[in-house]
């Protein structure tokens, strides 16, 4: 096959910075791009779990911030389901004190409730991006009674975000509430065609919900989860094809691909039973970049769904002194490339296009060719 060569456009959400480049070429050959180097924005994830304080043989704010940055994102919020739950100021002080010593990236923070904890709020609306329920199991256990949700929604008296864990089986108390005290919810990792139903339905009535989906949802279905054992195992699980392809299939109701980075340990993943979660942080971008490729998926989609979005939804600022270069030749994602702590992808062996080569943030170089190059500590804690 004779390779293609044609001209792309560049489409970012910082306008002023990011115009058409009819320079930037981009060659198809056997199906995969090869051989290029494009501009993005930084990437922003609201989702992730970095495990510090208190579990760092998984994952700590350095290591966890140098896979954001390998990963082209440049700005990160962490979950509170940490070993001991982030449910109060002086937890979270601690853990922002923790980051503003190791963060190589921007970061920021959800709060987290049980619905025993509203007489902190007042103290950390400004020190957060959303705050945190958890009506299903996940990691930790960190578990609400779904009875509680109507008075968390009361005590939450900021136009931040609510995140919801919340999975088929409590949609319809979940719709009732917001409909109830119609506050900015944010439902995290829709997983199946029930869950983007009820988002479609929300939002067709007017509710003010958002959504996000993982890309190990978009990439790998229940099939993959018996292949790969514990290191598919995750909430929510892994579901159907026809799951998959109805999420692929109304992208347009899908406001943020959130990596919801959750590592672990081999030991942990290999164990009876393993722990829930995968790292998601490095494989999300090329992920993506090769699902537009296969034209699953728009530049302008992808750019909407990984800067633009997010960014506007948890009040991120944005500049245009910060974007990332990406190399858009076909290579194979590799445990050992990894600069997670954890070491290990569900998606190693997978043939991918789109390498992050640089990351500058705020006009200084952080990242080149699969280094870190600037110290612990010179990322900034976000409000």
């Amino acid at each position: 096959m004779k390779a293609q060569a044609y001209s792309i456009a560049i489409i970012t959400t910082v306008e002023a910075a990011y115009a058409t480049r009819p320079d930037v070429m981009r060659v198809l050959y056997n199906g995969m791009y090869m051989g290029n180097v494009i501009e993005l924005p930084g990437l922003i994830d609201p989702h992730v779990h970095l495990r510090d304080p208190g579990q760092t043989d998984k994952e700590d704010f350095y290591t966890g911030t140098s896979a954001a940055l390998a990963g082209g994102f440049t700005t990160v919020i962490d979950m509170p389901n940490n070993l001991e739950p982030i449910t109060t100021l002086a937890r979270l002080e601690r853990k922002i004190e923790e980051a503003r010593k190791k963060t190589v990236s921007d970061i920021g923070f959800h709060f987290g409730t049980l619905g025993d904890n509203f007489a902190e709020f007042d103290a950390i609306y400004d020190k957060v991006k959303g705050l945190k329920v958890y009506l299903n199991i996940t990691t930790g256990g960190f578990t609400v009674d779904p009875g509680k949700l109507a008075a968390i929604y009361e005590a939450w008296q900021c136009d931040k975000p609510i995140m919801l864990h919340a999975e088929e089986d409590v949609l319809s108390l979940v719709f009732q509430t917001i409909k109830d005290q119609p506050k900015t919810t944010h439902v995290c990792h829709v997983s199946n065609q029930k869950e983007l139903e009820f988002v479609i339905r929300a939002k067709e009535a007017g509710l003010p919900v958002t959504c996000g989906v993982t890309p190990h949802h978009l990439f790998l279905t229940d099939e993959d989860a018996e292949k790969l054992k514990g290191y598919a195992y995750m909430k929510p699980f892994l579901k159907s094809k026809a799951d998959q392809d109805f999420l692929w299939g109304h992208m347009e109701y899908i406001d943020v691909i959130e990596s919801d980075h959750a590592p672990h340990t081999k030991a942990e993943k290999e164990a009876n039973p393993p722990l829930f979660g995968v790292p998601g942080l490095e494989s999300t971008l090329p992920l993506m970049l090769t699902a537009e490729a296969e034209d699953r998926v728009t530049r302008k989609q992808l750019i909407d769904r990984l800067h633009t979005n997010p960014a506007r939804l948890f009040s991120i600022e944005t500049t245009a002194d910060t974007h990332i270069q990406v190399d858009m030749s076909e290579y194979v994602i590799k445990n050992e490339d990894l600069l997670t702590k954890c070491g290990w992808s569900p998606f190693a062996g997978h043939r991918v296009i789109g390498k992050v080569k640089q990351v500058t943030l705020r006009g200084q170089e952080v990242y080149k060719d699969g280094k870190v190059v600037v110290p612990a500590g010179s990322g900034h804690v976000i409000a």
